[in-house]
């Protein structure tokens, strides 16, 4: 098949590396300055110690040349969720010249986005849980191997998942787009917005009760948004979700909490969660509204109280919009616990 992918960001470069690799045509898109650079150069892709370089079909900044040559069968996006509805646009124009396109996002509202510009018919949902570092523009390296869900309902989802495995990439089908996604959203939510917002590391959230407390809180609330939707906790592909639903609902608090310490921190690998990555780095905006918010949007068409999501949300995009400087919750968890207890009970 012939992948279109937007972006060479550390996803969008392991997998269209891998799919290289295992015998896919694979094209980029990219802005102007990185495809003169990258287009027809080497690019590497870091496996288990081992560089493995390869050299996609092209690199282009153009849509118009991309379709000139011969339809696309899948386009994959792999953007933050906030260019999606940018990354839509600028598909609209050739929609008929896609077979599918395959949304690899965090959050639960992309594929809606790209249905409102290529129809629905052509939207596949997905999501990828193995661990991809970015080193610079043109090289990823393989952090943590576990997979990629992809929907069924599609003439092409099974012929995706294929040429994914092909490519070693251990993808699966899910029977339900909805549960696929949200199950992945629980993931993101831990130790993710309070990380950023206290600037701490996940090991230092989940070693404090009241702390944990909150990451509890703000999971029960999602999976309470999700039974409404009528929508199960699924496993993902290396990612046991169910057990963690089970850790948040029916396991006691201290000993959930040593279990999240040992598994969940560990399972970052020293990584901080990309909330914190991106509001210390600068980067604008943050992603935070498109998780803790949607469970909050959700949550209020359904009638679900969400306040935990919610204070998260709002705190998360009041910091990012001022000097890091002025984050009067940096290392101060006694100031966060007190101002959310003025909105919910969660602390005797």
């Amino acid at each position: 098949m012939r992948f279109l992918i937007f972006g060479m960001g550390a996803i969008g470069t392991y997998i269209g590396g891998s799919l290289t690799l295992g015998g896919e045509s694979v094209i980029y898109l990219e802005r102007s300055e990185v495809a003169g650079r990258f287009n027809l150069q080497p690019l590497i892709l870091e496996i288990e110690g081992k560089e493995k370089t390869f050299v996609p079909e092209g690199v282009s900044d153009s849509l118009e040349e991309v379709f000139g040559h011969s339809p696309i069968d899948v386009a994959l996006v792999a953007v933050k969720s906030f260019d999606t509805l940018e990354v839509a646009r600028r598909l609209q124009p050739y929609r008929d010249q896609i077979s599918a396109v395959v949304s690899l996002q965090n959050g639960v509202e992309n594929e809606e986005v790209l249905a409102g510009y290529v129809e629905k018919d052509r939207v596949i949902a997905g999501t990828l849980t193995s661990a991809v570092g970015k080193m610079e523009t043109g090289k990823v390296i393989l952090e943590k191997k576990r997979g990629i869900g992809i929907a069924r309902g599609h003439p092409l989802s099974e012929s995706i998942v294929e040429s994914f495995n092909r490519a070693n990439l251990n993808a699966r089908l899910y029977p339900h787009a909805g549960e696929m996604k949200w199950s992945k959203l629980l993931t993101n939510l831990l130790a993710n917005a309070t990380s950023a917002i206290l600037d701490l590391t996940p090991a230092e959230i989940f070693s404090d009760p009241r702390l944990f407390r909150i990451e509890t809180a703000q999971v029960r609330e999602a999976v309470r948004v999700m039974k409404r939707l009528g929508y199960r906790v699924v496993d993902l592909p290396g990612t046991p979700v169910r057990l963690l639903s089970v850790l948040f609902h029916k396991i006691p608090e201290g000993i959930a909490r040593l279990l999240a310490g040992k598994t969940l921190a560990a399972g970052r690998g020293g990584k901080m969660p990309s909330f914190h990555v991106d509001l210390y780095r600068g980067y604008r905006p943050l992603e935070v509204d498109y998780l803790n918010g949607a469970v909050v949007r959700f949550g209020e068409r359904l009638g679900v109280a969400t306040p935990v999501n919610s204070f998260l949300n709002e705190t998360l995009l009041s910091i990012a919009e001022r000097p890091i400087e002025e984050n009067v919750y940096r290392k101060n968890p006694e100031r966060l616990i007190a101002d959310l207890s003025k909105r919910v009970r969660l602390f005797s």
